[in-house]
Parts: C-alpha cells; structure tokens; sequence
C-alpha cells in the first residue's frame, strides 16, 4: 500500500527569534504544529515546542556496555582458554592489559550503535531521497508547517492569518 501524501502549508522567517515568538503564539492558541524546521540549532526551541530529551544516550550507554562486555569476556577466553601463554610475567588473566581494548571497544559499539539507532528512527539510509519543503530551510530561513491535509478551507485561511500575524517572510503549500 503506497504512503498517502500530505498537504503541507508553512510558513517561512527570517530570524530565529520571530520563529520562537511565532510558535509562543501558536501554542497560546492550540495550534497543531506537525514541525519546525532550522537551519542550526535554536537554543531554547525544544521547551518552547514541548520536546523531551532524547534517549539516544541511554542506548549509547547500553551499546557501550555490550561492546565492554565483549571485549572483556572475549579477552579472558582467549588468553584463558584459546592461546594461554605467558608473556612478560604476566599471568593468564591480566585485567589491567585489558582495559585500554574495553575502552576502544565501548567506544565502538557506542558509536555503532548509536549512528544505526539514529539513522534507523530518523529512517536515514544511504539512497533514501529526503524530503524538504523548502531548500531554503538548510540555508538561513526558519519554518513552521501544518499538516492541512484532512483540513477544512476555513482552518487553512486561519493558518494563514496566523502566519501573516506572526511576521513569516512567505507562506507555502506543498503536497509530500
């Protein structure tokens, strides 16, 4: 079954602070935002937008501690069971010659993990074509978009009003 588009409208600024003075306005009147897009990161944009942190970390964490884990457990069968020698009078099980290989294989796994996680949400696979409302986003305009898709006119000139209220350079539909 193919994906259903949507009938996005948006609205396009020039500066990040006319961006976050026009989402306070939107939350103030319960407007459904599907989405912000900016082209750097907008300090003070995810309380205002309502966003939780995001739990990438906690996953970094476990995947480091898998790939430790690995590292260590794998180190103690080899030089316990697969190849015992004793080299430098060191004994068979020689925690301490262990850690820098735990440390550089918790940090793999954390960074595996953590880029596979991501792309893997985000569903960004090499070859996926991404889809943008505006190239304009990734250069220096901050936007605001509405899924209008199941939207009556009404609500959509309201949106519009909105936009104009709130100071957006221009305001865009596009079919996604």
């Amino acid at each position: 079954m193919a994906a259903q588009s949507k009938k996005v409208l948006y609205g396009l600024y020039n500066d990040e602070e006319e961006l976050k003075s026009a989402i306070k306005t939107a939350n103030a009147q319960h407007l459904d935002i599907m989405d912000v897009f900016t082209p750097f990161p907008v300090h003070g944009l995810d309380p205002i937008l309502g966003l939780k942190e995001s739990r990438l970390h906690i996953m970094g964490f476990v995947y480091g501690a898998i790939g430790a884990l690995f590292a260590f457990l794998a180190m103690t069968w080899i030089f316990t069971s697969d190849w015992p020698i004793v080299f430098g009078g060191k004994p068979y099980w020689s925690v301490p010659a262990f850690i820098p290989i735990v440390f550089e294989n918790t940090v793999l796994y954390s960074a595996w993990g953590m880029t596979i996680t991501f792309y893997t949400v985000c569903g960004m696979w090499p070859g996926v074509k991404a889809k943008t409302l505006d190239n304009r986003i990734t250069d220096d305009k901050f936007c605001i978009a509405f899924d209008v898709s199941d939207a009556p006119e009404g609500d959509v000139k309201n949106l519009q009003g909105f936009f104009t209220k709130t100071g957006a350079a221009e305001v865009n539909v596009k079919m996604m």
